[in-house]
């Protein structure tokens, strides 16, 4: 049974969690695996007055959200409660955009040496060319089948050397060699894992999309939308354009041939009975098919020429 001033600290816990969730529902949700308490506390002060650091054990957070989402269910906290697995914890911007947050995390990374045992986040290579390191150590180079020669009284590298690689274990060579390189290749800081906003959680890789890509999916679904409706004979707002100019084609189409005209369809009849004038006002236009001309006529040529060469090998000087 806890005591008093323990179940006090919970429940007041509970209550800040649940009320910034409601009350402010534009958060990240970081993982803080590998993050030093110096790291946290830089994070903490740069953060002071624009947006609330909150971390917690697995346990209190789901216990909180599930109690939370009971008295508001439909801020999204089940949701919320969903996710929450490994590492992570809340930064909510109360006074500022997450991009500002974002910003901030980047700022503080902190290098750390390769450890045996421990999986690699990176692909790392040795890179050929002097190490600095003397001839009596080649055992190190030899125990990874690391080619190397010795150069002025020093051991370098024929050629470079992948060392680490993603998801895969350090071994304890190379983590001693790394070491003795004065190699630190693994970098850490807070990753933005999911976001929180508006009662709906999504992954952190929607921050990075711009407006331009927006646009193009935005355009991207109207034209899908515009050619499912032409398929199924469904008229729809996307789809209407396309109607419209295929019915006027079919009207032109008609009436290119007869002595009847209106306004709409007369740049068409001047273009079918002077298609030359229409050209040289549009050079680019012409230029392609001018271009595709010239290239037909040198594959027919090509071909004449390969005729004639066939023939002259049916020749015979014996026969």
């Amino acid at each position: 049974m806890p005591s008093k001033e323990k179940l006090a600290k919970k429940n007041a816990y509970f209550a800040k969690l649940v009320d910034l969730c409601v009350n402010t529902p534009n958060a990240l949700l970081v993982s803080v695996d590998n993050i030093s308490s110096k790291q946290m506390q830089d994070i903490r002060m740069e953060l002071r007055g624009k947006a609330v650091v909150l971390m917690g054990k697995n346990t209190m957070i789901r216990k909180a959200l599930a109690n939370g989402h009971t008295e508001h269910p439909e801020a999204g906290l089940d949701k919320l409660r969903a996710i929450i697995q490994g590492n992570l914890g809340f930064i909510f911007a109360t006074n500022c955009t997450t991009d500002d947050i974002r910003e901030v995390l980047g700022k503080y990374k902190r290098e750390s040496a390769a450890k045996a045992g421990q999986n690699s986040i990176v692909d790392w290579f040795i890179p050929s060319g002097p190490t600095g390191m003397d001839p009596s150590q080649t055992s190190f180079f030899q125990a990874l089948n690391i080619g190397t020669k010795i150069v002025k009284g020093q051991i370098e590298l024929v050629s470079d050397f992948k060392i680490l690689a993603v998801g895969e274990r350090v071994t304890a060579s190379g983590a001693v060699l790394l070491n003795k390189l004065g190699i630190r290749p693994f970098e850490y800081k807070m990753e933005v894992k999911y976001v929180f906003q508006d009662a709906a959680v999504f992954s952190a890789a929607v921050l990075d999309m711009s407006e331009e890509m927006l646009i193009q999916k935005f355009l991207a679904g109207i034209a899908n939308m515009a050619a499912f409706s032409r398929e199924v004979g469904i008229p729809t707002e996307a789809g209407l354009p396309h109607v419209f100019g295929n019915a006027f084609r079919n009207v032109a189409a008609l009436v290119a041939d007869i002595d009847f005209t209106f306004k709409e369809v007369e740049d068409v009849k001047k273009f079918l009975e002077d298609p030359d004038a229409y050209a040289a006002a549009n050079p680019v236009a012409a230029a392609a098919p001018a271009a595709g001309g010239g290239e037909a006529k040198k594959e027919e040529k090509k071909a004449v020429v390969e005729e004639e060469e066939e023939e002259d090998m049916e020749f015979d000087l014996f026969g």
